[in-house]
């Protein structure tokens, strides 16, 4: 399918969904600008908790539409999840007031203080915009750019598994407070479904990277929204290298990867129709870069000088990082950041190494589309690799809570209390049930956690206090693990975090705006590494060239201004993959900075 073809036949309401990285949002607003260029009335809204649309779009956006300049006919807005709860919060509460007492006033706003209310809040913004047509009546088209693939998944699941939990329920209670509420948006939740499966309406675009994990990750999503009825899918293939310099083996060996990757696509994703997008020399952000990536605009651009940055220059291994690590003897080692820079890479590259080293690890992930086994390939003496499997974690938590409560309820509590477990919020408690243990384990060994994208990860963080009021509700005795987690993650001896990023603009922006999260929730950032450059290799293709000179600022903004010790990892030819590649990252050459200067 041509892009053309794509931007003309687009459905009323368009999903861009995939891995961290892979270009969701680029892509997004690309299709955006371009049809309002065209005259079209079009609504872009993100649902990530961790939206970059106001830097790619060089607008300040709200939970409201705001027009884009230099687009007219393009308004945007971001769902924001703590905006959209304390919102909630006052539509449930805001009646009653002068009503009731103050202490069930109280009591209510306590109950809808958790995690829950900041999930099901905006997932009521997400499917007012879906399925309330009155609310997006001014526009053409609505398209929606999301979260991560784990998170989106969950959020396309919920229109079912709420409309179901109202259906069943049978107390007038959730972990939401009265049902009522909740009863009164099943007519939205249904519409909004029937938005989701109805191939006239709705088209969802997997957007991948030429990559191998990217494209599985990929197939997954396309079969799980099948399932779920949702069949009008195309496949975005973003990124996509021709060499122009035959002579430039990396660059030979970049083209060559690539085409390996979608030779052996998964067969089902393979027959998607499929619009594929060229890697460009720069990251298409503001209006007239974006038009260019449809080819909508034809963009003359001044050659870029190859320069190396005084940051590339120390050539030192990611092992003086590892060394610094390892002196502690155990503890949690989190790599966090952006969707798609190589978190679940590094994480494993440190695991495999310490394990090398004859410490026992453990490697594990938050994210819900992990990876973390498939990168380390193969068994490695000393590392035992998990992931937390929110399926059945939740099956683990909702039976330790049933058998807790069996000896104090008669048949009609215990009737009861199962179906209050079986609202979707369960899941959010159980994982991050698993999430208390796992740091845990850090205390007698190491831990390397592969945590998930940015938005994921701060719900997953800020809601750790709400998460000790809901656990408490249901067990009485406090786990210790819950207990102490959030003085283990605030202690940077026994909690090293690294920030991982790639050497561009909006990576490094919401890694910074991450590490500001963490330092008001009491957690210090350990160390920056910067990964996959292009900077200070010897590359000739014009593309690669260019790509390389373009991250001198944002590798200065992260020394002179981010960070206080970082590492520079070049980009490889060779995929990551497997224990031999994975030692060979962490002794490659990079650049350590102990200490930022002034």
């Amino acid at each position: 399918m041509t892009n053309a073809a794509f931007l003309e036949q687009a459905t009323r309401i368009l999903f861009f969904t995939g891995k961290g990285g892979v270009g969701k949002t680029s892509l997004a607003c690309a299709a955006a600008v371009t049809m309002a260029r065209q005259g079209r009335k079009v609504l872009l809204v993100s649902t990530d908790p961790a939206s970059n649309l106001d830097e790619v779009l060089g607008v300040t956006l709200s939970g409201a539409p705001t027009p884009v300049p230099g687009a007219p006919g393009l308004s945007a807005l971001n769902i924001d999840p703590e905006a959209a709860a304390k919102a909630y919060r006052e539509r449930v509460v805001g009646p009653y007031r002068g009503v009731l007492p103050e202490a069930s006033l109280n009591s209510m706003e306590e109950q809808l203080s958790g995690a829950c209310t900041v999930e099901i809040a905006a997932f009521d913004e997400f499917t007012r915009l879906l399925g309330d047509a009155q609310t997006t009546a001014g526009f053409d088209h609505i398209i929606f750019d999301t979260a991560p693939t784990g998170h989106t998944l969950r959020l396309l699941k919920l229109p079912a598994a709420w409309t179901g939990f109202i259906s069943t329920n049978t107390t007038g209670t959730s972990c939401l407070g009265p049902l009522s509420g909740l009863e009164t948006k099943k007519s939205l939740y249904d519409a909004s479904l029937s938005a989701l499966t109805d191939p006239s309406t709705t088209t969802l675009v997997l957007v991948s990277r030429p990559e191998a994990a990217a494209l599985a990750e990929a197939n997954r999503s396309r079969a799980e929204l099948a399932e779920m009825g949702v069949q009008n899918q195309l496949l975005f293939l973003n990124g996509v290298f021709a060499a122009q310099d035959p002579s430039d083996a990396a660059a030979c060996s970049l083209e060559a990867r690539g085409r390996e990757a979608v030779s052996r696509m998964p067969p089902d994703l393979a027959n998607l129709p499929r619009t594929e997008i060229p890697l460009l020399p720069y990251a298409p952000m503001g209006v007239e870069h974006l038009l260019s990536v449809f080819g909508g605009v034809s963009r003359e651009r001044k050659a870029v000088r190859p320069r190396r940055t005084d940051a590339v220059e120390a050539e030192l291994p990611l092992s003086a990082l590892i060394d610094e690590l390892e002196k502690a003897g155990h503890g949690v080692i989190m790599t966090m950041g952006k969707g798609g820079v190589g978190k679940t890479t590094v994480a494993s590259a440190i695991a495999v190494e310490l394990a090398h080293r004859g410490h026992p690890v453990h490697l594990s992930t938050t994210d819900p589309a992990a990876h973390v086994a498939a990168a380390v390939g193969a068994a490695v003496h000393n590392l035992s690799v998990s992931r937390i499997d929110p399926a059945f974690e939740t099956r683990q938590y909702t039976e330790a809570v049933l058998a807790k409560a069996a000896p104090d309820l008669d048949a009609q509590g215990m009737a009861l209390l199962e179906e209050d477990l079986r609202s979707p919020c369960t899941e959010e408690v159980a994982v991050f049930s698993a999430f208390a243990r796992t740091v845990a384990e850090g205390e007698d060994g190491f831990v390397v956690l592969d945590t998930a994208p940015t938005g994921h990860t701060i719900l997953l963080l800020d809601a750790a206090e709400a998460y000790h009021r809901d656990v408490t509700r249901t067990l009485s005795d406090l786990p210790d693990s819950v207990r102490r987690l959030l003085p283990r993650l605030r202690d940077p001896g026994f909690t090293p975090v690294l920030l991982v990023t790639l050497p561009e603009a909006t990576p490094v922006h919401e890694a910074a705006r991450l590490q500001d999260d963490l330092r008001r929730a009491g957690i210090a950032t350990y160390a920056w590494i910067i990964n996959q450059s292009f900077a200070g290799g010897s590359f000739r293709d014009p593309v690669l060239v260019e790509r390389g000179a373009r991250e001198a600022p944002f590798i200065a903004e992260v020394r002179d201004h981010l960070a206080t010790r970082f590492a520079i990892i070049p980009w490889n030819p060779e995929a990551p993959v497997g224990p031999e590649r994975l030692r060979e990252l962490a002794a490659a050459p990079l650049a350590l900075a102990g200490a930022r200067k002034g």
